[in-house]
């Protein structure tokens, strides 16, 4: 029976880092996912909660997405599979742990993060629609817009007689490294191909987020709905070029190397900001503010007046996403 190979001090530090923050995101998503519910629930007993809580199965799938890419990324943690994968299926071959990577490149570039984004950008456009669109249109545009990529992402990692005629960077999803008692390890990466095609979607996606975050800047005037504009905008609009361009860059390093690790952290937080933004900014926040609302609209008087325009909670109306 072969022993466990051992990890390198910094790769250890960084995947311990990893599992820290997926498991962190995964409570986050949980949080989540029990704010919707809770609205879901409540605005069965308060039908004056019923119009902001259309948007539910929308949200979900804003969380179930995410939640989705945080497990994902524990694949490619070379810890997690070596201390719990491994073990659990000791009959995986290299061929298989090959197979585990691919995987990973489909469902984190061509799936979770696309779903993530799509629904982040529906949601922020949708705010400023007087009435809500279908729930059934939701989905449809979402994945409509997902399907396209997804496919390109499985046929790019899948299908390798495209790169006969290529270098192996740009189909190159493992690597197999080997530690100093012989041990090997296969280590996921992502071919240069998915990274161009998720760099292209990336771009346009950006472009689109940007034009959406105008639109509703130009409509809202409270200052605090403003601020979470600015800060959702920020997140994905920085994070998500700086995660391509680190992508770009990895490509140039073997995945067995510490400047090729500090990278794939570096991405991993890119894709972490966006995410708990996203969460924070378009589930937990505006479904605290209608609960607070709601409870404000049940409490007053018709000769009690609202609080200060700069003291008072946004009203369920101004939530700068519906809910």
């Amino acid at each position: 029976m072969s022993a466990v190979p051992t990890l390198p001090p910094l790769d250890t530090a960084i995947d311990l880092a990893l599992l820290a923050l997926i498991a962190v995101l995964l409570l986050l998503s949980s949080l989540s996912f029990a704010c919707v519910i809770h609205l879901c629930l409540k605005s069965r007993s308060a039908p004056h909660l019923g119009n902001f809580n259309s948007l539910w199965t929308v949200r979900l799938l804003l969380v179930s997405s995410t939640a989705l890419w945080a497990l994902v990324e524990l694949l490619r943690v070379p810890f997690f599979r070596r201390r719990y994968l491994v073990p659990f299926l000791p009959f995986l071959t290299e061929s298989q742990q090959a197979d585990i990577c691919r995987f990973h490149s489909v469902l984190s570039l061509g799936l979770c993060e696309p779903v993530f984004l799509l629904t982040a950008l529906f949601l922020v456009n949708v705010s400023i629609k007087k009435q809500d669109p279908c729930r059934l249109w939701a989905l449809a545009f979402v994945f409509g817009a997902c399907l396209p990529l997804l496919f390109l992402q499985i046929l790019f990692v899948f299908y390798q007689p495209i790169y006969l005629l290529l270098p192996e960077i740009f189909g190159r999803s493992t690597y197999v490294s080997k530690d100093a008692f012989g041990n090997e390890t296969v280590l996921c990466t992502y071919p240069l191909m998915s990274i161009i095609v998720f760099g292209a979607f990336g771009i346009t996606y950006s472009l689109c987020f940007l034009l959406s975050c105008w639109k509703v800047m130009s409509l809202v005037i409270n200052k605090g709905l403003r601020t979470r504009i600015y800060v959702l905008a920020m997140a994905v609009l920085v994070s998500l070029p700086l995660e391509i361009l680190l992508l770009g860059v990895s490509v140039m390093w073997m995945p067995d190397r510490a400047v090729y690790k500090v990278l794939e952290l570096g991405v991993f937080l890119c894709t972490l900001a966006c995410t708990v933004a996203g969460e924070g900014i378009l589930v937990i926040r505006p479904i605290m503010d209608t609960l607070a609302a709601g409870g404000e609209c049940c409490q007053w008087s018709p000769d009690q007046r609202p609080a200060r325009e700069e003291d008072r909670i946004p009203q369920a109306e101004e939530v700068g996403v519906k809910v």
